[in-house]
């Protein structure tokens, strides 16, 4: 009886781990990177490369894109509490992006204050620290990161197109590595089982980025904020 009490216990346990939503969206982060055929991938990992090296020159167009998709998701939320996701989603898109033009330097702020969040809470996850109370080291890298960016407005513009460039780049990568049947096996491991890995990879490639894309705007006469 003991041992079928304890078999019992433990199939709870495990049922109740697997009913445990995710907080970090690993099975999100996976099917975007498996969903992608080669040639699709092949053209993440280009346009993430001149995202990555060169954002620095097309920054406006990049943070106006990039909150048009924000007010897209945050639009399309709220058109589905009332049953209209897809007029929710275009009235967003719109609003964002037009107020982002004349507000331009403060959404790159903005982008810069997110992309430090993105990369501290990257480091609380990597280090396997509660997932729960991920959001506390997101928000040391936001207070951080909008800090910086409020102060050095270049570091905003270097930071978040890095971080844009290497998270298209590294997706097209790994979507490649997926579709090349020795590593299929490895990715879906190192993805679902180490911490460290998704942290690595993004942040390694957002930190070349920075320094060389500080590198280009110092020999860069003509680029100007």
């Amino acid at each position: 009886m003991d041992c079928i009490s304890i078999l019992a216990q433990a199939s709870q346990t495990a049922a109740e781990t697997q009913a445990k939503p995710q907080i970090v969206p690993i099975d999100l982060i996976y099917n975007q990177i498996t969903s992608l055929s080669w040639h699709q991938a092949v053209i993440a990992i280009s346009f993430g490369v001149v995202y990555l090296l060169y954002g620095w020159r097309i920054f406006r167009v990049l943070a106006v894109i990039s909150f048009a998709l924000l007010g897209l998701c945050g639009g399309m939320w709220a058109g589905r509490q009332f049953n209209n996701e897809f007029l929710g989603g275009g009235i967003g898109l719109v609003v964002l992006a037009i107020l982002s033009v004349p507000l331009i330097r403060w959404a790159i702020s903005i982008l810069g204050a997110a992309a430090g969040g993105i990369i501290t809470a990257g480091v609380w996850y990597a280090f396997k620290l509660p997932e729960e109370y991920i959001w506390a080291g997101g928000l040391v890298g936001v207070v951080a990161g909008g800090m910086i960016s409020f102060i050095i407005f270049k570091i905003a513009v270097m930071l978040f197109s890095s971080l844009g460039g290497a998270a298209i780049m590294v997706t097209g990568v790994l979507a490649l590595l997926h579709h090349y049947p020795p590593t299929t096996e490895q990715i879906h491991e190192l993805i679902y089982t180490e911490n460290w890995f998704l942290p690595l990879v993004l942040i390694v490639p957002t930190l070349v980025g920075v320094f060389l894309q500080n590198k280009f705007v110092k020999n860069s006469a003509e680029w100007s904020v």
